[in-house]
């Protein structure tokens, strides 16, 4: 299924053609050869190995060594030309930020935690994360830098470059978050929704054959991020994934962020858990706070994580009937937590058609609190990369 949504903007199309599919995949590192590329992207070995050839000449690609192979003779090892550059990426959450550095083939470091006031807007918030970002960037080389990545709690418009209603960050909607670090940092930015880095992220580290998954992201809001034949898949308006505002008879009539009544955030989000605790007569103003209690084996906040794991899974088990995915992925705070993982897993399995559970891996994102840097940087590399690649076909 191709991804539909409009990415075309200032004379640089998004990842779409067969050159810049290659460029993505040696990017992430879920190949490393022609071989690889040609089983990945369904294409005839002779198309790869002409449009490999074509990126080496431009010096995008670069060829080191061989990796012997199971008969046949040894395949040239493939990686990007110049891959000694990197991106800087940065998670955004209420009140901090995830930020770190990541390399071509997916790798990661210089991962910290670091203060991010959103409640009070772009323009007080963002000087301080640019701050961070350029210091980041001297460690490794500034001259170095390709592309910086990131990752939003709340819906983006990819094609202009903002986040548009989002319900936990007062005063962003709208503000041209894109184009600020773009004129900050003089190279491609890629703005991306939590959910969705975090799916292509978990995505790029797994097994080659699982070409169709689900990552769930619960953490005060719940977002799913969709991967369709290896590609992220953004729907019609951007909006595939948005599980969160599915209206369930649990919900009744309690008010969602959207407007709306009975939302699946209204029973089985963290910012749902922490209200549900302190109708309880329990002391809690924060996730990490139902996380806390719920570790230590308390139970009432055991009780209701394995509640709200139930109501996510009775939503999810529509969705993966319907889309009969290889995997779903459980990301998020209150993922870490093992009686919602269970009951997420159990609603699933008692939901969902045989068929679609037989070989279905239910399992937390193997990255954990990294998945959202590593798609964000991902995104980031693939824009840079793009962006190159348009510019040296085009002169």
């Amino acid at each position: 299924m191709p991804d539909r949504s409009p990415t075309h903007r200032r004379g640089v199309t998004g990842v779409s053609s067969l050159s810049e599919r290659v460029l993505e995949l040696l990017a992430s590192g879920q190949a490393t050869t022609r071989t690889e590329l040609a089983e990945l992207l369904g294409a005839a070995p002779s198309t790869i190995s002409l449009t490999v050839g074509q990126l080496v000449a431009l010096g995008l690609v670069a060829e080191e060594g061989t990796r012997s192979s199971t008969g046949g003779r040894p395949r040239k090892v493939l990686r990007l030309g110049g891959s000694e550059g990197f991106a800087i990426a940065a998670e955004l959450g209420g009140r901090h930020a995830h930020v770190g550095v990541v390399l071509p083939g997916g790798g990661i470091t210089d991962v910290s935690t670091v203060p991010f006031p959103t409640a009070d807007g772009p323009e007080a918030a963002l000087p301080g994360l640019a701050e961070t970002l350029e210091a980041l960037a001297e460690q490794h080389g500034r001259h170095l830098l390709r592309g910086v990545g990131l990752c939003l709690p709340g819906p983006v418009d990819v094609e202009s470059g903002v986040v548009t209603l989002p319900a936990r960050m007062p005063g962003w909607n709208s503000f041209p978050i894109r184009a600020w670090l773009e004129d900050r940092f003089g190279v491609p930015v890629a703005i991306e929704n939590d959910a969705n880095c975090m799916a292509v992220g978990e995505h790029s580290v797994q097994p080659a054959g699982r070409r169709q998954s689900i990552m769930v992201k619960t953490g005060s809001g719940i977002g799913a991020g969709v991967i369709v034949d290896g590609r992220l898949y953004r729907g019609g308006s951007g909006a595939a994934g948005e599980i969160t505002h599915v209206r369930v008879e649990a919900g009744h009539a309690i008010p969602c962020s959207c407007g709306n009544t009975g939302c699946l955030e209204t029973v089985a989000s963290g910012a749902a858990l922490v209200r549900i605790l302190r109708e309880r007569g329990l002391d809690v103003t924060s996730v990490e706070d139902v996380v806390r209690l719920a570790s230590d084996a308390d139970p009432e906040a055991t009780r209701a994580v394995r509640q709200a794991g139930r109501y996510l899974g009775m939503v999810l088990a529509a969705n993966v009937n319907f889309f009969n995915p290889d995997a779903v992925y459980l990301g998020g705070i209150v993922s870490t937590l093992e009686p919602f993982v269970a009951a997420v897993r159990s609603q699933l399995y008692e939901g969902c058609h045989p068929l679609v559970t037989k070989h279905l891996v239910i399992e937390r994102a193997s990255l954990g609190a990294d998945a959202g840097l590593v798609g964000a940087g991902q995104f980031a590399l693939q824009h840079a990369l793009a962006h190159a690649l348009h510019t040296v076909t085009a002169t």
